[in-house]
C-alpha cells in the first residue's frame, strides 16, 4: 500500500529532508500550498499523514479526511491545530518539543542586550549620518539586574546558563513548578504581580493557551518598572501589541525585544517602528542544524505511526 503525506504549507527551500526520511517507505509525498482548511481537503482527501507549518488544520479537516492518522506540526507551538477534533476522531498530533532551547535562548540573550545597550538605536542614527554616542543615553550596567521569566522550561533554563556571566538576579513565575524545584536551580517562585514589579528585564516563554492569551495587557505594563525590558519569543498574542505600544509610547516600560507577533507579518507596523523596539520575523527557532532536526524528527514521527508504531512526541492521548 502506498502511504499519502501531505505538506500542507511550508517555506523551507526543498522538501528533501522530508523525502530523506521516507526513503525506506512506500509514501508519496504530496504539496498543498494550503491556504485553507478547504484546500486540504479538497487537494488530499487521500491523505493519511499531514505535515503542518502555519496552516490550520480545524475540525472540517478531521471530518472530512477519514483516512487521516497523523497530523506533524513543525515546531513546537500547536495552536493552529484543533486538538480535540484530532483526539475525538482518533488522529494523532506530534509536534518536535526539543530541537531549539540553543537557538531560542540565544536569541532571546540576543534581543536582551541589544536592548539593554540599545545596539540597534546606534545603528540607526549612524546610518542617519549620526556618530554620537550620547544618541542611547541612558545605558546602565547589566550587573546587578533582576532578570525574570514567565515560564521556566527548557528554553529559560538554558538562557540562564547563557547569562551566567552576569552578576544578576532570577524570579520566575511559573504556577506548574513548586518554590523548591525552582530555587533548586536558584531561582526565587514569585507570584504574577512580583513578576512584573521586581524584573528589570522580563523575558516571556510560555506557551498559547485561553490562561496566557494576552497575559501582558495594560494592567500588566502598568505595574512594570519604568526602566523595564520585555522580550517575547513565545508566541505573539501572550502580549497584547496595542497595549505594549501605548505603554511605551506613555514611557510605562523602557523597551521591548520581540520576535513573534500576534500577526505575522504585522498588519500595523505602528509598534515594531518605535524607536524603542527591536523586532526580528519570527526567526528564534532557526539555525540549519535546528531546522533540518525538525523536519527530520516530525517526519520520522508521522511515519511510524502511519505503521502503527507509537508516537515519540504525542501531545493529545488517544490511550
Amino acid at each position: 500500500m502506498t502511504y499519502t503525506i501531505a505538506v500542507t504549507d511550508f517555506d523551507f527551500p526543498d522538501l528533501s529532508i522530508e523525502s530523506a526520511a521516507l526513503e525506506e517507505m512506500d509514501a508519496e509525498l504530496v504539496t498543498v500550498d494550503a491556504e485553507s482548511p478547504s484546500d486540504i481537503v479538497d487537494a488530499v482527501p487521500e491523505a493519511n499523514a499531514l505535515l503542518v507549518q502555519y496552516a490550520t488544520i480545524s475540525e472540517t479537516v478531521f471530518d472530512e479526511l477519514e483516512d487521516l492518522r497523523a497530523v506533524g506540526r513543525y515546531g513546537i507551538g500547536v495552536d493552529n491545530v484543533d486538538l480535540d477534533a484530532a483526539t475525538n476522531h482518533g488522529v494523532w498530533v506530534v509536534n518536535v518539543p526539543s530541537y531549539c532551547e540553543e537557538e531560542v535562548s540565544t536569541h532571546s540573550l540576543s534581543l536582551m542586550l541589544n536592548c539593554l545597550r540599545n545596539v540597534s538605536g546606534y545603528d540607526r542614527a549612524i546610518k542617519d549620518g549620526r556618530w554620537d554616542w550620547t544618541e542611547g543615553k541612558p545605558i546602565n550596567r547589566i550587573s546587578g539586574k533582576t532578570i525574570g521569566f514567565a515560564g521556566f522550561g527548557k528554553i529559560p533554563q538554558h538562557l540562564m546558563t547563557l547569562l551566567g556571566g552576569f552578576d544578576l538576579d532570577y524570579v520566575a513565575y511559573d504556577p506548574y513548578l513548586s518554590r523548591t524545584e525552582l530555587t533548586d536551580q536558584g531561582v526565587d517562585k514569585v507570584d504574577f504581580g512580583e513578576l512584573l514589579s521586581t524584573s528589570d528585564v522580563l523575558s516571556v516563554h510560555v506557551p498559547l493557551t485561553d490562561e496566557t492569551k494576552r497575559m501582558f495587557d495594560a494592567d500588566a505594563f502598568s505595574q512594570m518598572q519604568d526602566h523595564a525590558i520585555i522580550v517575547n519569543t513565545a508566541r505573539g498574542a501572550v502580549i497584547d501589541t496595542n497595549d505594549l505600544h501605548t505603554a511605551l509610547q506613555r514611557r510605562e516600560i523602557a523597551g521591548a525585544g520581540l520576535d513573534v507577533m500576534p500577526v505575522e507579518p504585522p498588519e500595523d507596523t505602528s509598534l515594531i517602528e518605535h524607536e524603542n523596539v527591536v523586532c526580528t520575523p519570527h526567526v528564534a527557532w532557526y539555525s540549519e542544524e535546528s531546522m533540518a532536526e525538525m523536519r527530520r524528527t516530525v517526519t520520522q514521527d508521522v511515519a511510524g505511526i502511519i505503521r502503527e508504531n507509537a508516537p515519540k512526541n504525542p501531545v493529545n492521548d488517544l490511550e
